[in-house]
């Protein structure tokens, strides 16, 4: 009979509640008697019982509200001192480095170091003395650090946790509010669920032997490299191995530093030993060599460009001799997402989907639509609304005015990559900019949302990655539709998310069929971003990754190497079959 699992705390004080607060808590753990079968035991089932984290509305005078702005004032113009942590002790190197305010760039949000060659490496030291402990401790165990760490964002490190996400990462308060808090905490619940649950799944026993299944971590260390854009994406690359038994190398981004050193520091009181997860912001290149170099490499779980990712795994495979075992790559990488817009489509949701996927936090989600195809007899409508909402979208502080729609870009290299974009569809015969595209980055690294017309297709704005508000329109004629399908799947390298707009039901059988690929998560009347643990799981393939599907239990398979047992009750008694007699 598996072991039950362990009922998570309750929610923790100290934070305002939501009116639906104790239906997002742990329940308690229900046991479920299975049906008995002929050569089966009776076997109880536990099944978690979890729900997504509500996300508060920060309506100005709500306790949320106040409880926030307290902590973004205990962060103006604050530099916070971020050490690495090694073997559970803070490190600082002379390689000391800064993380501005992207809004602000005269604002150090935080001063750390990189780890060096030397310190990375006493980082793998340090975690593999940890591993053979910290993988025989019960999956109960190891879950309920992660229940008490999404209690504690949940309640009394929400605040802290937006603000440093607000201010480190120019994210409003929504988008820090479905980043940092809810999709963290949904992480941290449903993963350690998904491992709870995974335990229970054993396999079947016939008499005289008994077959189980443990689910151990892998041999080695895993490598987390995480990106700037979601602070949730860093805590669950560096924990959902950590809680499958695994130890972790940690590179944050070097522009979310600020915000990742809160999320360990909340897994560490919520009692993660020190040395599962290695606190290591470290320069790329000096990362990758040095972990890929490693015989005890076991795992990569990353999220950011294309090129970085191909870099390593081509590290890999050159090193593949040296290692112990084969490594899991499990990389996201963007995407190229798309809006279709069908002549039966709802011209305002159309309109609205569009501007928010496009723009919300300037363009630098991984799923943000950056390519809307539209039809000649809906365009003008379309094109109106797009123009007239346009000029109502605000961009500036969010921490001042919480009135903006989306701030600055994270930092210099993206708004110089942006601004050559925009210079490309000035010069461009094929290109017309309808709409903003205006770049300053006096004060912080400000650039206008940008829609741009084109008469071509392929032009390179409709195929590469931008990720910045920038959103290009090709208008095609209604009954090219089926050829405009293949032309989106066509078009770019990625297959990370996609949308079609359409009410007509056989146009929309029609696109589930030909862009099958051409999306991870496709989506029909609704836009392009905004996917939910454990209702979207995330993730694409073709340029866009490995498509692990991030907020499902299968994600979670990923981390571990199972050990299939069989163990028989009964003696031998003769070596012999029964055809040889």
């Amino acid at each position: 009979v598996p072991p039950s699992a362990r009922a998570a705390p309750g929610p923790a004080r100290g934070f305002p509640s939501a009116p639906c607060r104790e239906r997002s808590m742990l329940l308690p753990l229900l046991l479920r008697r299975a049906r008995p079968r002929a050569g089966l035991r009776w076997q109880h089932r536990v099944a978690v019982e979890v729900a997504n984290e509500p996300i508060l509305e920060f309506k100005p005078g709500s306790p949320e509200r106040q409880a926030l702005q307290k902590a973004l004032d205990d962060l103006k113009d604050k530099t916070e001192e971020i050490p690495c942590v090694v073997g559970g002790e803070e490190v600082w190197t002379a390689d000391v480095q800064y993380q501005v305010s992207p809004f602000k760039h005269s604002h150090k949000v935080a001063k750390y170091c990189y780890a060096d060659k030397d310190l990375l490496n006493k980082a793998i030291n340090a975690a593999l003395a940890a591993r053979k402990e910290w993988d025989l401790r019960p999956v109960q165990d190891r879950a309920q650090i992660f229940f008490k760490a999404a209690d504690m964002l949940s309640g009394p490190k929400r605040a802290e946790i937006l603000a440093k996400t607000m201010i480190g990462q120019a994210k409003t308060v929504i988008q820090a509010e479905i980043d940092a808090a809810a999709e963290l905490i949904d992480f941290f619940r449903f993963n350690a669920k998904y491992a709870v649950e995974l335990e229970q799944e054993q396999p079947l026993s016939v008499s005289p032997s008994t077959n189980s299944m443990v689910y151990r971590g892998l041999e080695g260390f895993v490598a987390a490299v995480s990106p700037f854009n979601f602070t949730a994406i860093g805590g669950n690359l560096a924990g959902a191995p950590a809680l499958m038994g695994n130890v972790v190398l940690w590179k944050p981004s070097d522009t979310a530093v600020l915000s990742s050193y809160a999320v360990y520091k909340v897994l560490l009181e919520a009692g993660l030993p020190p040395n599962v997860i290695q606190f290591v912001p470290a320069d790329g290149p000096v990362f990758g060599d040095v972990v890929t170099a490693s015989e005890h490499f076991c795992g990569l779980n990353f999220t950011g460009s294309v090129p970085t990712f191909k870099r390593l795994w081509k590290q890999v495979s050159e090193n593949l001799d040296r290692y112990r075992t084969f490594p899991r790559l499990a990389g996201e990488c963007g995407g190229k997402n798309f809006h279709f817009v069908h002549a039966s489509a709802d011209v305002p949701s159309v309109v609205n989907g569009t501007l928010r996927s496009a723009f919300e936090y300037g363009g630098q989600k991984c799923s943000a639509c950056s390519r809307l195809y539209a039809p000649n007899s809906l365009w003008p409508r379309i094109k109106g609304m797009l123009l007239e909402e346009h000029q109502k979208i605000k961009v500036g502080d969010p921490v001042e005015d919480f009135q903006t729609f989306f701030s600055a870009v994270i930092d210099q290299k993206s708004f110089g990559r942006i601004q050559k974009w925009i210079n490309h569809a000035k010069t461009s015969p094929n290109l017309n900019i309808l709409a903003g595209g205006k770049c300053d980055n006096t004060v912080g690294y400000f650039i206008e949302p940008c829609i741009i017309e084109t008469r071509d297709p392929k032009d390179p704005i409709m195929q590469e990655e931008i990720f910045g508000p920038v959103l290009t329109v090709y208008v095609y004629p209604d009954k090219e539709y089926r050829d405009v399908l293949q032309l989106i799947d066509s078009t770019s390298p990625y297959g990370l998310t996609g949308a079609v707009f359409a009410h007509d039901k056989a146009v929309v059988a029609e696109a589930r069929q030909l862009l099958r690929n051409a999306a991870g998560n496709f989506y029909i009347n609704d836009k392009s971003t905004g996917s939910v643990v454990a209702q979207q799981p995330f993730g694409g393939s073709r340029a866009s990754g490995t498509n692990d599907k991030p907020g499902s239990p299968y994600y979670i398979l990923r981390w571990t190497s199972p050990l299939a047992i069989k163990e028989t009750h009964v003696p031998l008694g003769n070596w012999t079959y029964p055809y040889m007699q």
